[in-house]
């Protein structure tokens, strides 16, 4: 399943998404939050945390370490009852990290301050002024590509083999997104492509589980002459011998790709107008990690940690935002 987040930032502003916004998201059971009496007794604590880890599928094998993670779901509780005490646009919950340290969930699930890549030699990849916004140009008040059928299911990072392999996981699933809803746009069929082609064969540039870079994957697929289906080339999660066979397989192809106007939102808005764009976003603060619901309001820096996509943007109670899907499972952010 997919997750959104509906985003506002001082340059971007996002929206991690389900089309309800519950405002209610601290007392957890296996269908639906609700709003707890606080302060909890110590039974009402234990339950709500077995209910917790029921849900969520989480078990702990080492001594002790269930006892530990109980006193981090407290503490990241007394943060969430905090946060949600106040009228914002958005409320954080206990999702999947809520028996994580915010610097776990660093540490595990954010690939650290993203080091742009100089590639301008790179041929294919084109510095233009096409989505600069002309003057008179009007631009439409609302996207969604999730209506027009060009946003496919992605596969949750944690399905990774190994944990360094999450941040080339991260990578990949955001170049499919991309050139699947391209290919969608063009051809009007919505084509689910091999990941692990991606992950075994391109190692000119990328390195297998041990991390990559988004533009060294759209170069891949362009001097391959194209990319393999899921279906045909399945998902592994893990590193592999490249399959020859399958990598000549090439069903869906690109041209190139270019960079939208830095620091231009309504670059980013023209863009997006014409297609899903990939982004780079700093997620590491608590409410981020945290997130459950409705229109992030919350610190956005520019210690760019984190690849997402935007497949719209719009506007709810005067707020603008983008709507930004990301790929952290179904238990975290909206639906």
């Amino acid at each position: 399943m997919i997750t959104y987040v509906y985003l506002v930032c001082k340059s971007l502003s996002l929206l991690f998404s389900s089309s309800a916004l519950d405002t209610s998201i601290i007392t957890y059971d296996q269908t639906h939050l609700k709003t707890p009496r606080f302060p909890l007794t110590d039974l009402e604590l234990a339950s709500l945390y077995e209910n917790w880890l029921v849900g969520h599928g989480k078990t702990y094998n080492a001594a002790g370490e269930k006892e530990r993670r109980f006193e981090i779901f407290k503490d990241n509780l007394r943060f969430i009852e905090e946060h949600n005490s106040v009228n914002r646009s958005y409320k954080v919950g206990l999702n999947r990290f809520a028996d994580l340290t915010n610097e776990e969930y660093r540490s595990m699930f954010l690939s650290g301050t993203m080091k742009r890549v100089k590639l301008n030699r790179m041929p294919g990849r084109n510095n233009s002024n096409r989505y600069v916004v002309r003057v008179g140009e009007t631009l439409p008040k609302r996207v969604d590509w999730r209506e027009r059928g060009a946003v496919n299911s992605v596969k949750d990072q944690g399905q990774c083999g190994k944990s360094i392999c999450v941040f080339m996981c991260l990578f990949v699933s955001f170049i499919f997104l991309l050139v699947e809803g391209i290919n969608q746009i063009v051809t009007g069929n919505l084509v689910s492509l091999s990941e692990q082609e991606l992950v075994d064969c391109d190692r000119s540039w990328n390195k297998g589980c041990n991390g990559g870079n988004v533009d060294y994957g759209f170069r891949f697929i362009i001097n391959n002459g194209g990319i393999d289906t899921e279906k045909d080339y399945p998902y592994r999660g893990v590193d592999g011998t490249c399959d020859q066979n399958r990598r000549n397989r090439r069903v869906v192809s690109i041209d190139g790709y270019e960079d939208v106007p830095a620091n231009d939102e309504n670059s980013l808005k023209k863009a997006v107008a014409n297609q899903p764009v990939s982004v780079a976003i700093e997620s590491s603060g608590r409410d981020f990690q945290l997130y459950q619901s409705g229109v992030f309001t919350g610190s956005c820096g520019t210690s760019l940690d984190h690849a997402v996509v935007v497949v719209g943007y719009g506007s709810e109670n005067g707020i603008d935002y983008w709507i930004v899907r990301n790929s952290w499972g179904p238990n975290w952010g909206e639906k």
